[in-house]
């Protein structure tokens, strides 16, 4: 079973699934709150010998990243530890500066939270935004005749990826759809088509990290820019650059083609080849 077929199965028994972000909506409140969570697993997606406040940093900042897709101010968020024996006190608190100096810079909230331990290092995070009612940009929103864009490079795979929050917010009411990329171009691309029931065409010059290949760039993900489509946008926003990639096509939802050719969804899949 693939990621994606897990997904649509869990989505079937479930409501309001298939953002970044979950939506929810309080009785006679201006704002609604986005909600994400992110798991953060020892051999996954970090090594024992990363550096410890960098290891906190992407901890926050893939929550943080989700909220930036769908155009939410963060808040609050929530951190549950399971720590092996090699975790000692000095690598948490190393860990937890690395987050902290993000939330921070983001304004973000440190709320609670559980601990545990395991025989390999698990962090979870769950990140609370809000955004006025209606406003959350989500993944069904592509027409036909979009341009599809990216921030920043791609295939880098920063080791302190910057969540594009203030770039999140300035999409709200531009952008048609958006998502933040984190399994690939290849991957994501594909899911915002299925979305929004359309099928996209890549044919400009793809922004690429210094010295990523064209491999990295379709499929490496961990970039954590947005991928978002809209009628037209600026070439940056506060200095962030904003790359048209393509245009969305009427056609089989989910469809992809790269220079005329289909492009397989190579990118990060955790259930691909598992073991």
């Amino acid at each position: 079973m693939t990621e994606r077929q897990l997904v649509d199965w869990i989505r079937r028994r479930g409501k309001g699934i298939g953002d970044d972000c979950a939506v929810a909506s309080l009785a006679g409140a201006r704002d609604e709150l986005l909600i994400t969570t992110d798991m953060f697993i020892e051999g996954v997606h970090f090594l024992r010998e990363h550096p410890a406040a960098q290891c906190g940093h992407r901890v926050l900042a893939r929550g943080l990243s989700d909220l930036a897709a769908m155009g939410a101010t963060p808040k609050w968020f929530l951190l549950s530890l399971a720590l092996p024996p090699w975790a000692g006190a000095g690598w948490v608190k190393r860990f937890c500066g690395g987050m902290l100096k993000l939330a921070s810079r983001h304004r973000i909230t440190l709320i609670g939270g559980d601990l545990s331990h395991s025989d390999r290092l698990t962090a979870d995070i769950v990140a609370i935004g809000s955004c006025p009612h209606g406003t959350a940009i989500r993944r069904d929103g592509a027409r036909p005749g979009d341009g599809i864009y990216v921030s920043g490079a791609l295939g880098g795979r920063p080791a302190l990826p910057e969540p594009r929050i203030a770039l999140g917010r300035h999409l709200r009411g531009r952008a048609t759809a958006c998502m933040d990329l984190s399994d690939g171009l290849s991957a994501d691309l594909p899911r915002l088509c299925r979305e929004s029931g359309v099928a996209a065409a890549i044919d400009r010059p793809l922004p690429a990290a210094p010295g990523a290949t064209l491999d990295d760039v379709l499929h490496a993900g961990e970039d954590y820019e947005l991928l978002f489509t809209a009628r037209n946008a600026p070439r940056c926003h506060r200095g962030v650059p904003l790359t048209r990639i393509g245009t969305i096509l009427r056609g089989r939802p989910g469809k992809v083609t790269c220079f005329g050719r289909p492009l397989a969804p190579l990118g990060y899949d955790h259930f691909r080849n598992r073991s």
